[in-house]
């Protein structure tokens, strides 16, 4: 599955409370989320709008390891489709 090219840093951060995540402190332009599912993760994302897509493969892949899935696993998850 492809990984959406105009994906906000709100829109993430919506889908990923989805896992769990909330927002735990922000600095500046960076917003620290923060799941205790599975364990304690922790992951930072920058306020931008869209996010670049290298920046969000980083991030889902991250998210993706801590649950113990593939990226493609966790898009489907992600996104439903």
């Amino acid at each position: 599955m492809k990984v959406p090219r105009d994906l906000s840093s709100t829109q993430l951060i919506r889908l990923l409370s989805n896992f769990g995540y909330e927002i735990t402190r922000q600095t500046g332009s960076h917003i620290r989320l923060t799941t205790q599912s599975n364990g304690q993760h922790h992951i930072t994302i920058p306020a931008h709008d869209p996010l670049k897509i290298g920046t969000l493969n980083a991030i889902l892949r991250s998210v993706a390891e801590h649950f113990g899935l593939t990226k493609d696993e966790f898009l489907e998850q992600m996104f439903g489709e």
